[in-house]
């Protein structure tokens, strides 16, 4: 297996990793990165959208499919009424704030079987990936 090759099994390995994570909590994994997405602090539709790499009209049906188990809502700006914000409910906040912990816990999980200074190492990488990375916009 060539580098991409290697690349797209570690994309599933962490998918499979938090798709568990995400059915012990009852959520889908869109759920579960929307709640987590939210949990600290209301977020603008448009911007949350271009962050997770989805159309606006994807992260509404999302939105709605959420917001009907009644763990986010939707509110317009108080500076622009055309802007949707999108917050936590109480339940939902509670709800992401443990998805998140047990995530944060148990994805590092992966490198289990790595050495001390691979797992070092590997942190240091994927950090570097994240930081570099332009979670604004859709790629």
């Amino acid at each position: 297996m060539d580098y991409g090759d290697k690349l797209f099994w570690l994309s599933v390995v962490i998918q499979r990793k938090y798709a568990q994570i995400c059915t012990e909590f009852d959520l889908t994994p869109s759920q579960a990165t929307l709640l987590c997405a939210v949990r600290n602090e209301p977020r603008q539709m448009a911007d949350l959208a271009a962050s997770l790499g989805m159309t606006k009209n994807a992260l509404s049906q999302l939105v709605d499919r959420t917001a009907r188990r009644e763990l986010v809502g939707r509110a317009s700006s108080a500076q622009d009424r055309r802007v949707v914000m999108l917050t936590a409910t109480p339940a939902g906040k509670v709800l992401g704030e443990a998805v998140y912990a047990e995530i944060t816990k148990r994805l590092p999980e992966i490198a289990r079987n790595l050495d001390t200074d691979d797992q070092r190492d590997f942190e240091r990488v994927a950090t570097a990936i994240v930081d570099t990375s332009d979670l604004s916009s859709p790629t």
